[in-house]
């Protein structure tokens, strides 16, 4: 069927429907939903934890496409239970953005253009990380909270991304996807780059402040990413991917700046 009328239950779904061409079948989106910008102009049914049913009825969707590491289960459960049809959507490594583009489009009757997406947005990475591939290592911080101290394991799509660009996430031995930390955890690990996403605000460095011998201090290695491209695993990734990169390959140059002035 490709008249469908879909719903997203999260704002980087939505993108990827419209990435493979069927912005047009989706009749009703998540809270937060702001791209591409048509997207932003469709009804709202709620967030990724709770989902407005009178209005979804309203809606007559045919397919919703859920997060499936983001959306509760039990919400997926209740959803299915009142007779909605529910497509689970994995997104958590880079290897699943191109898996979700062609199922996305196998379900909305777009296959082609899906493919092709996901195979451009597969080319373009390997391109990123052949340039990368010889760089100096350097051991990055990934901050997604403050208070609480959180932060992303190896299975993550951003520390994928921090390894394409030739850096190591101190972290990529914890289990779970985003797993809490200590302080005394990242100081021990002595990242020499610290990153967080520009929507964490402009203190959410401020913690570190007093670690003055952290080798991401001494560097002046503290970097924001692009919120949205970071956070949300769409083509928009590779936007984030040579931000990445590009402020590893300063941390480099800082990093080895500060050595030449002990030596």
């Amino acid at each position: 069927k490709t008249d469908l009328r879909l719903v997203t239950l999260s704002p980087h779904l939505a993108e990827l429907v419209f990435a493979v061409g069927a912005g047009d079948m989706l009749v009703g989106v998540s809270e937060y939903t702001d791209y591409p910008p048509p997207a932003a102009e469709l009804p709202i049914i709620g967030d990724a934890l709770r989902v407005d049913q009178e209005r979804l009825i309203l809606l007559e969707p045919d397919l919703l496409l859920a997060w499936n590491s983001g959306n509760p289960r039990h919400v997926i459960d209740n959803l299915r239970a009142l007779g909605f049809s529910v497509e689970l959507i994995r997104t958590n490594s880079i290897d699943d953005l191109p898996a979700a583009l062609r199922r996305i489009g196998e379900l909305t009757g777009r296959a082609p253009q899906a493919r092709q997406v996901a195979a451009d947005f597969s080319a373009h990475l390997e391109v990123i990380a052949a340039e990368y591939a010889a760089a100096e290592p350097v051991r990055v911080f990934y901050q997604l909270d403050a208070r609480p101290l959180y932060t992303i394991n190896g299975d993550h799509f951003v520390s994928e991304l921090i390894q394409v660009c030739g850096g190591t996430n101190i972290f990529s031995d914890l289990r779970g996807l985003a797993p809490s930390v200590s302080v005394e955890a990242v100081l021990e690990r002595d990242p020499e780059v610290i990153m967080a996403s520009s929507d964490a605000g402009l203190a959410a460095f401020n913690e570190w402040d007093r670690w003055k011998e952290l080798a991401a201090n001494r560097y002046g290695n503290r970097f924001y990413l692009p919120a949205n491209e970071i956070s949300r695993a769409t083509p928009r990734l590779l936007v984030a991917a040579k931000k990445l990169c590009a402020f590893l390959d300063k941390g480099r140059k800082n990093r080895q700046e500060s050595k030449n002035e002990t030596d």
